[in-house]
């Protein structure tokens, strides 16, 4: 029997695109002058079937673990952080808690592995695989049974889902973005230097030391990398796991992605590897200041929506650009054509 994350999304309507893209050359106004808002329109006509696409019915989920490699000293600040933020979030204080309430988005956060249990918190649902995964510098990360239970919490977080039309991940993990630049440089081959970045606010000394072992896991693990899931259980964290499961179920359940930063991008190439027939359904919202997200994004063939050198993470870019596609959506469905508007039309 095949397993779920490897059944296939539904492709884009190439008829409802062209229909589409002949309604935004019929609007009031120059052909392609709205550029890249025509652009994500069109995109979400062809996927939801509609020429009236909507993304207004948002689920935002940030997904919580923590990471072996932490023991290297790559982050800033101690592991205790991430149970600390996980009721941050819950309490309202976050900026992600913020700009979810600004969206008026069903919203919840998962604990897939924090190290630190975490009493019960209104908006938290309790799924730890484990205690942190184990440090990738010395063994795997997880076991592949751990890696699919992740992925099932993601799974699971669409399916209890109320009513949506894209989805939002986010991500909190004390040295997770030492595991997202090891997959970025398992799915480039690029260098690690060329993928670390300041993540908590290292200075230059620790991004040469994250780099450094990076460069160590990838030479104990890179040659054993022989697909997207084994990938991931040996330099992925439980919540980047959880997110994977999330973003195709959201596309096999027809619900569009609106993917974040560097972390939740590392994630998003790394589900397009297990299960490549959700890349129609991601949309990039932002390009971060974390050096080796441009390339990631660019490794992709994706263009993000902003660019605010933002670094911050748990889905809070993602809920930034958010009404961008809504004004996109908006524009394409209320604005009038030149026979409507009664307005010349100008030569092609």
């Amino acid at each position: 029997m095949t397993e779920w994350y490897l059944e296939p999304a539904r492709e884009p309507d190439e008829a409802l695109r062209e229909q589409a893209q002949a309604r935004q050359d019929n609007l009031t106004k120059p052909k392609g002058s709205l550029g890249r808002l025509e652009d994500v329109a069109v995109q979400l006509s062809a996927l939801q079937g509609t020429l009236t696409p909507r993304v207004d019915k948002p689920l935002i989920a940030v997904f919580a673990g923590d990471h072996g490699v932490a023991a290297e000293g790559v982050s800033a600040y101690p592991q205790l952080v991430t149970a600390e933020m996980v009721r941050n979030f819950a309490n309202g204080g976050a900026a992600i808690s913020v700009l979810a309430k600004q969206l008026k988005a069903q919203f919840s956060v998962v604990n897939v592995g924090t190290v630190y249990a975490i009493e019960d918190l209104p908006n938290v649902v309790d799924r730890r695989v484990g205690a942190g995964t184990q440090n990738m510098c010395v063994t795997e990360a997880m076991t592949r049974e751990q890696c699919l239970e992740a992925f099932d919490v993601g799974r699971d977080t669409l399916d209890g889902a109320d009513d949506i039309n894209i989805f939002l991940g986010g991500e909190m993990g004390i040295a997770n973005s030492t595991s997202a630049a090891a997959l970025a440089v398992a799915h480039t081959r690029l260098s690690a230097t060329a993928m670390v970045g300041r993540g908590t606010g290292i200075n230059e000394q620790g991004m040469a030391k994250k780099a450094a072992v990076v460069t160590r896991a990838m030479s104990r693990h890179l040659p054993h990398m022989k697909d997207g899931v084994e990938t991931l259980r040996r330099i992925g964290g439980f919540e980047i796991c959880a997110l994977v499961g999330a973003y195709v179920r959201a596309a096999q359940n027809g619900v569009a992605v609106l993917v974040d930063g560097y972390i939740c991008t590392a994630a998003a190439i790394s589900a397009v590897k297990v299960n490549p027939s959700i890349r129609p359904w991601l949309f990039f919202s932002h390009c971060s200041a974390e050096p080796g997200h441009k390339r990631l994004l660019n490794k992709m063939d994706a263009e993000p929506l902003l660019e605010l050198d933002l670094r911050l993470g748990e889905g809070s870019g993602a809920a930034v650009a958010l009404p961008v596609m809504q004004t996109a959506c908006l524009l394409q469905n209320e604005m009038a054509s030149f026979e409507q508007a009664g307005v010349s039309r100008g030569n092609d």
